[in-house]
């Protein structure tokens, strides 16, 4: 074993010092004999934690049980007379929270003391999924992301670190046997659609492979999937019928698949996504017995989200780029193109946030309240006078329904692409809400 440091927090990870960590020795071994990486032992000990002591039956127990003995070597400074974390607690819980984990069990979001169902969060992001369905009132057994930024994002607010690479082998052995639905914003890839069946074995070598398989061996009572809409069009429908063959290939009544728009469900942003919704077969559920959730009659507008005090002079565009977004727009318009930035009116809803700088240049909006125009970044130019600015990060949270707690502790650069590559909370557990309405009425799932 290595020793580096004779105190730490397992948030120094979120600090980016983890890579400064070495905590190896006979119990890191993974089955091949290769040293599992600090990140993964953390996402063994964190959902160890989290889910042994609620009865959850845990197929890395007895490793995460090893690790944590080994941890604890580490942090104290000595050995363990005990066999098992348990018996650790009982000897030294004050050790173990003020030294290892004194914030594990203050995330702002913990899992319901009482869970009504269990889930997994596969391609995890932030927990935009794990948000909706634990205020639902679900236990998620397992989370799988693999950007190490919003692990760390993860982390702070649910108290797990994510597991890695769903596509490799060693991950999938991480899912308990035992859970009810399965949770997946898949990224979209392109398919091969050689054959002419077009269904389980077509999907080898795409993301949305590693999901089927997670179905065909566990066979939860339902699924819950998210997609951006194109891949409604995609291949001219080939995409989504092979998705769909293939989901019924596994064992699953799939209703059709539908176009949901967030700001219909309570948040101000025009975001179309795909939801694909099944139930197990044998459970007796036809198509026709879920229902997608209605439109809300009042549509929220940005002002409802926008931050209540000023904002600092850093989210102020400079005269310099205000003139080359108009240069831009300028010439896409003589070209008869529609591209270009936007700023959005305080009573208007705000075009869906995405990754990259058009996501915030289609996002712009004019905000006279700060007077103080100092600049306090490295910008070519003045801060423009005209009082446009882009929005902040928490602004972004706020358009994708995450609560004013929900904490953000990585740079401004990575939580723009966190938020823009989320789910809208709002319209995931009003879908959600009514999947579990479908399993409560045939007595599966009781709400």
């Amino acid at each position: 074993m290595s020793r580096t440091t004779n105190k730490f927090s397992l948030f120094d990870f979120c600090k980016k010092q983890a890579g400064k960590m070495e905590i190896y020795g006979e119990e890191t071994l993974d089955e091949e004999g290769n040293i599992i990486p600090f990140i993964e032992q953390a996402a063994l000990i964190t959902h160890y934690l989290q889910l042994d002591r609620k009865g959850v039956i845990l197929p890395y127990r007895d490793k995460a049980e090893d690790i944590l003995n080994l941890w604890y070597e580490f942090i104290r400074g000595e050995k363990s007379e005990k066999k098992s974390y348990k018996g650790m607690v009982a000897d030294s819980a004050n050790a173990f929270q003020q030294y290892l984990f004194p914030d594990l069990f203050q995330a702002p979001f913990p899992g319901p003391k009482n869970p009504k169902f269990k889930f997994i969060d596969l391609f995890a992001g932030i927990g935009g999924f794990r948000m909706a369905f634990q205020n639902l009132g679900g236990e998620c057994v397992f989370s799988s992301e693999w950007d190490e930024q919003a692990k760390r994002t993860y982390y702070e607010n649910y108290g797990d670190v994510p597991f890695g690479d769903i596509t490799k082998e060693s991950t999938k052995n991480k899912i308990p046997k035992d859970f009810d639905i399965l949770c997946a914003g898949f990224p979209c890839q392109a398919f091969s659609l050689a054959g002419k069946r077009r269904g389980f074995a077509e999907t080898r070598g795409t993301l949305f492979f590693d999901v089927a398989e997670i179905l065909r061996r566990h066979q939860p009572k339902a699924f819950f999937l998210e997609n951006v809409k194109g891949l409604a069009i995609h291949d001219k429908g080939k995409t989504l019928e092979t998705i769909l063959n293939t989901l019924d290939e596994v064992g699953y009544v799939v209703p059709d698949p539908q176009i949901l728009n967030a700001m219909h469900y309570g948040v101000p942003q025009h975001r179309e996504r795909i939801y694909i919704v099944g139930f197990r077969k044998d459970l007796g559920i036809k198509k026709e017995d879920f229902v997608y959730p209605e439109r809300h009659k009042d549509i929220p507008c940005w002002l409802d989200v926008r931050e209540k005090e000023p904002v600092p002079a850093k989210y102020y565009l400079s005269e310099t780029y205000v003139e080359t977004l108009r240069r831009h727009r300028a010439r896409h318009e003589a070209a008869g193109h529609g591209f270009g930035y936007k700023i959005i009116d305080d009573n208007a809803v705000a075009n869906a946030i995405v990754c990259g700088g058009m996501g915030r240049e289609c996002n712009l909006v004019l905000d006279f309240r700060q007077t103080d125009l100092t600049p306090t970044t490295n910008i070519k130019g003045e801060i423009n006078k005209e009082g446009i600015r882009k929005m902040t990060p928490r602004e972004w949270a706020r358009l994708q329904g995450y609560p004013d707690n929900f904490k953000i502790v990585v740079a401004d650069a990575s939580a723009y692409k966190q938020f823009g590559n989320s789910v809208a909370v709002p319209a995931i557990q009003a879908t959600a809400e009514q999947l579990l309405k479908t399993l409560n009425d045939y007595g599966i799932i009781r709400k």
